[in-house]
């Protein structure tokens, strides 16, 4: 895919009869792969509710997307830019459908801010007990506030940016204005210090999961916990995160 600076791939490619259909068909016919591993992956954290067609679908739409605004004088590889689009339009559908309550997202909220208060306070990662001390609670009810977390929120560039869409385009460069690479670079670098900041079985779950695409039962196997303890483990790290990344809210 070649394209005059500045301009997508889109637009440079000739109007004259169906080229512009044709050139859509053909990405979709060489990157539906890449949707339907993309959807089957984040299906994993999903609740039962959300279907695996209706994120292919808004996949799908997200691929397109992504094939007519696709400017290779960016400097990303048209895959790299086309996975954030379809991550961000699956999200997006699932946030339509409003089906995480409310309370579960104050919780994580409260969870955040105690593991803000804890690591302040002692310099140290906060640890599970610490944490359930600081909101009141018993272990017991705090690892069901990380289990009920981890069917409703997925880790990505949108839960530290509290569900702002900018963060995908953010992530895209597509955001106008001068100091865009110096703020999506600099927000990266923080994000790669608060990771490798993280407990060592936080970051080897998120590794795990992310860069080795392995799901919640295969990290398990690798780590020697249940599936159920590796979502517990994946929630604790997004709220860390999201505790140590508060200045991007």
């Amino acid at each position: 895919m070649t394209s005059a600076t500045g301009a997508s791939v889109y637009d440079n490619v000739q109007a004259d009869g169906n080229a512009k259909e044709e050139y859509l068909n053909e990405v979709v016919e060489r990157y539906a792969s890449l949707v339907k591993r993309i959807a089957h992956h984040l299906l994993l954290r999903m609740p039962a509710s959300v279907q695996i067609d209706d994120l292919i679908q808004s996949g799908m739409i997200g691929l397109l997307e992504a094939a007519k605004k696709y400017d290779v004088s960016k400097g990303a590889s048209f895959e790299t830019y086309a996975g954030i689009r379809i991550r961000g339009s699956m999200l997006d559908e699932v946030r339509k459908g409003d089906w995480a309550p409310r309370s579960v997202h104050r919780k994580s909220r409260k969870v955040a801010e105690a593991i803000k208060l804890i690591e302040a306070r002692t310099g140290k990662d906060a640890k599970d007990s610490e944490i359930a001390k600081e909101l009141e609670i018993d272990l017991d009810a705090y690892y069901a506030i990380l289990q009920d977390a981890s069917g409703s929120r997925l880790f990505s560039y949108d839960d530290i940016m509290e569900g702002d869409d900018s963060a995908i385009e953010l992530a895209a460069g597509e955001l106008p204005g001068p100091c865009d690479g110096l703020q999506r670079d600099t927000f990266k670098a923080h994000l790669a210090k608060a990771i490798d900041g993280l407990p060592d079985r936080e970051k080897l779950v998120l590794a795990l999961y992310y860069d080795e695409e392995l799901n919640l039962k295969e990290i398990g196997e690798v780590i020697g916990v249940s599936e159920s303890r590796v979502s517990q483990i994946h929630s604790q790290a997004a709220m860390r995160l999201k505790a140590r990344l508060t200045e991007w809210n």
